[in-house]
């Protein structure tokens, strides 16, 4: 890249090592430098506005600019910067959080145990579940069910329960006692003629048969996200969750909802649990807890998995596990104020009616000639693009089209991210109609650019 030596963008490119990067080309393209954010938009270092269609990292649920967050933020600095909840302590932001929490679940649940990113918090859920099993006298019980194509995070136990391929390769992932079962991706892994419901009975069987292969005893809990975010915005087929909870009651296994991306409203309910009608044991959250202004999560469990984890800690003499920085003084009082925000200005039922017409508007382009699919519910919508309708297959590579697409609706005004030849879209919680139209339309011209390329 040929830039200023002291530079932003040259500077990035001297020192920082980029998550999900590819750090070799990095070196050549640089980064994209965004210096400021206001609602739904954010700004580049040369002054370019961009609709910040992915909410970040899908999680701005009230915009960028919320002053009643910052608000809260400076106010519980000047009283309370920092303080732990270790050993018998604590402080008013994690005790009203908790307290918010419980209260909201959409299933009765007990305790909340916060973390500070996704990946910590189903690092913790996966540490608690072996807790338990130790607890109640069952030490075989300690295998996980994820799925192929979901997403639970990055640390090796997290990545461990992710089913995506670029997160195990080269990481000597996964570890044992992890397995995963079928992605529920209708469109692309029903078999010919099979319906949304004879698909989810077929993926219910197909894990029956692995708990079943495994060994019943042997298996502790499933872990899923309501509807698959980072693997493709996958929505479950009809029956689904159904058939799936009643496979994990046969065999008494926990059910673990990953809400990180799905919580707070993204689903047009306030969780996806509720979207999908899941009656979870324990569920995860960050991202929209805070809207991301600072880093919190959160492990929410019920009295089925907290009565042995405090039996066990009292045996033992303490729960061993915690971060320095779990419950933080100023991220709780910054959840706590966004999730005001969120109930007071409607912000749920903004993404289920605005969300309508944004899944309304991308259906518009299925007849376009590189579109496969157009899926999601609420504010959360991907646009799979294929380089053959009737057959499925990618142009070219897989994520070829996808990256071209993306790098074309980035010069549109628009950031999105492609999960390979899926663009996602996650705008944040306070999108209006006529914003989303204007997103939709910059769809169109990326997609009709792509096209032009590709047949050129």
């Amino acid at each position: 890249m040929d830039a200023h030596p002291n530079s932003a963008e040259a500077r990035d490119i001297r020192y920082h090592l980029h998550p999900y990067t590819d750090a070799r080309r990095h070196q050549e393209t640089g980064p994209l430098v965004i210096e400021k954010g206001d609602g739904i938009y954010v700004e580049d270092n040369a002054g370019n506005r961009y609709i910040e269609a992915m909410a970040g990292l899908w999680s701005v649920a009230v915009g960028f600019s919320e002053q009643r967050l910052v608000d809260a933020a400076t106010r519980q600095l000047a009283k309370l910067p920092f303080y732990h909840t270790f050993t018998h302590k604590t402080h008013s932001p994690p005790i009203d959080l908790a307290e918010k929490l419980v209260n909201m679940a959409p299933v009765p649940m007990s305790k909340v145990f916060f973390t500070n990113s996704g990946s910590e918090a189903n690092d913790s859920a996966m540490k608690m579940i072996w807790y338990r099993s130790n607890a109640l006298g069952q030490p075989q019980r300690k295998k996980i069910i994820s799925r192929m194509r979901g997403y639970h995070g990055v640390t090796i136990a997290s990545a461990s329960l992710t089913g995506l391929p670029n997160n195990h390769l080269s990481f000597d992932l996964p570890i044992a006692n992890v397995l995963h079962t079928s992605s529920p991706h209708y469109w692309r892994e029903a078999l010919p003629g099979e319906s949304e419901e004879q698909f989810s009975t077929r993926l219910a069987d197909d894990l029956e048969k692995l708990i079943l292969a495994e060994g019943p005893e042997t298996i502790a809990a499933f872990i899923g996200e309501p509807l698959m975010g980072a693997g493709g915005v996958v929505v479950p087929p009809a029956g689904y969750w159904e058939k799936v909870q009643a496979v994990l009651s046969r065999y008494d296994i926990l059910l673990v909802a990953d809400e990180v991306i799905c919580g707070f409203g993204r689903t047009g309910e306030m969780f996806g649990s509720e979207t999908f009608r899941m009656k979870p044991d324990i569920m995860v959250m960050s991202k929209q807890l805070s809207s991301s202004y600072l880093p919190i999560s959160a492990v929410m469990v019920n009295e089925r998995v907290f009565e042995p984890l405090a039996d066990e800690s009292n045996r033992i003499g303490t729960f061993g596990h915690g971060f320095t920085a779990g419950g933080h003084p100023v991220a709780a009082a910054v959840a706590l104020e966004n999730l005001r925000l969120i109930e007071e200005r409607g912000l749920v039922a903004n993404a289920r009616e605005v969300g309508a017409h944004m899944q309304q508007r991308l259906r518009e382009l299925a007849s376009h000639e590189l579109v496969g699919e157009v899926r999601g519910i609420g504010l959360i919508a991907a646009v799979e693009l294929v380089g053959d309708k009737a057959t499925k297959e990618p142009w070219g590579q897989v994520g070829g089209l996808g990256g071209l697409a993306n790098g074309l609706l980035l010069k549109n005004g628009v950031i999105s991210r492609n999960m390979g030849d899926a663009l996602a879209f996650c705008p944040p919680l306070i999108i209006t109609k006529p914003q989303i139209d204007q997103m939709v339309e910059a769809v169109k011209r990326a997609l009709d650019a792509a096209l032009e390329q590709v047949k050129a």
